[in-house]
C-alpha cells in the first residue's frame, strides 16, 4: 500500500511541476505569426492576411502560418454528392 501510495504522490508531484501550456492560436484572425526567439517559441495571431503578417516578419526569426483554428475557416471541399433519381418507369 506504501508503494501505492508513494506512486501517486511521484505522479502528482511531476505534473504539477510541468508548466502549463496556454492556447496558442487566436480563432478570431485567419493568419499567425510564429515567432523563433532565443529558445522561446510563440504564436502572434493577429493579421488578416498572409502580405500582413510577411511585413512584419520582415527581418525577425519568424514565419507565417495559416491559422488551423480560424472560426470563420472554410471546410475542405467534401466530394460532392449527386442525388440520385428513380427511375419509375
Amino acid at each position: 500500500m506504501r508503494i501505492f501510495a508513494l506512486a501517486i504522490l511521484t505522479i502528482g508531484a511531476a505534473s504539477a511541476a510541468l508548466p502549463a501550456q496556454a492556447q496558442t492560436y487566436d480563432p478570431r484572425y485567419p493568419v499567425c505569426l510564429h515567432v523563433y526567439n532565443r529558445g522561446i517559441n510563440y504564436y502572434e495571431c493577429a493579421y488578416t492576411s498572409l502580405a500582413q503578417c510577411n511585413m512584419s516578419a520582415s527581418g525577425r526569426s519568424a514565419q507565417c502560418e495559416i491559422n488551423p483554428y480560424f472560426a470563420h475557416a472554410s471546410q475542405e471541399p467534401s466530394a460532392r454528392r449527386y442525388k440520385r433519381y428513380r427511375n419509375d418507369y
